[in-house]
């Protein structure tokens, strides 16, 4: 099963990445040759990718560590209120990570919406376009991605926090350590493997992000200003009809993830290892 959900398809895309196949070839009309590292020699003398990948890591960076600050901060939070208002933030999280992308993506449109969205009414910004700038649409998309991913930090840290001995967390109290003297001192170091993974797997869930950029920017934002790798990725190949481009990127982007769960893997080994 994964042999032909995965290494087939794998096979396929490296394959394309070194071909020359465009329009011409998959209608018949021009034969399909063999460029080798052709196609990535284009890409790496691309200016335009060395900026659209430069967006995509800086992108996925802020969207980490905002996803981490909200989760880690409500998974305090749940530790700290009563039975009900836990219940109504869970089910309230819950249901934004269970909401396809797409879904939400048009939802935080329309709350922006610079005609009907409620936002510009509450601050006043008239009809003030977000998604006009480059950085305020990025703004927008990263607010997207934090709202849909910050449940799965918030629910993994508090199940690491709940697990946490309380005779710990007492001892730390009556030394007089504030929340936040707490959460440095005592806490992180506690669920260091816990913060590893959630780390990864946002890093990788971030860095590959295609339906709230396309959907939100309209395919890359005005002039191609909010491109990330997958997008760029989908208009090298399906709008220019440069499948071999396209396919290079898609191997670009998999070498880089894949290194990320490797160093992932190291990671957790380490600490299996250490405990």
């Amino acid at each position: 099963m994964l042999g032909g959900l995965l290494v087939y398809p794998i096979y396929q895309l490296g394959l394309i990445s070194f071909l020359e196949y465009t329009q011409a070839q998959v209608s018949g009309g021009q034969p399909t040759t063999f460029q080798g590292f052709g196609n990535y020699a284009v890409l790496l003398q691309d200016p335009e990718f060395w900026q659209v990948l430069l967006a995509t890591v800086l992108f996925a960076a802020a969207c980490v560590v905002s996803t981490l600050a909200v989760g880690c901060a409500l998974a305090v939070l749940l530790t700290r209120v009563r039975a009900v208002p836990r219940l109504v933030l869970m089910l309230a999280a819950l249901g934004a990570w269970a909401t396809p992308a797409i879904t939400g993506s048009t939802v935080w449109l329309f709350l922006f919406d610079p005609d009907f969205g409620p936002v510009n009414r509450v601050l006043g910004l008239g009809d003030h376009s977000w998604t006009y700038g480059r950085y305020s649409a990025f703004f927008l998309v990263l607010l997207e991605v934090v709202w849909c991913s910050f449940p799965f930090v918030m629910v993994t840290v508090y199940a690491g926090i709940r697990a946490v001995p309380s005779e710990v967390l007492e001892a730390a109290a009556l030394d007089g350590a504030s929340q936040w003297r707490t959460w440095r001192s005592v806490l992180a170091p506690m669920l260091r493997p816990i913060l590893t993974v959630v780390t990864i797997q946002s890093v990788i869930w971030d860095f590959k992000v295609f339906t709230q950029i396309y959907v939100m920017t309209n395919g890359g934002g005005i002039a191609r200003q909010n491109l990330v790798l997958n997008v760029y990725a989908y208009q090298k190949a399906f709008a220019s009809s440069q499948y071999s481009l396209g396919s290079a990127i898609g191997v670009i982007m998999l070498l880089i993830l894949l290194a990320i769960t490797l160093v992932h893997l190291r990671l957790l080994r380490r600490q299996g290892e250490e405990l």
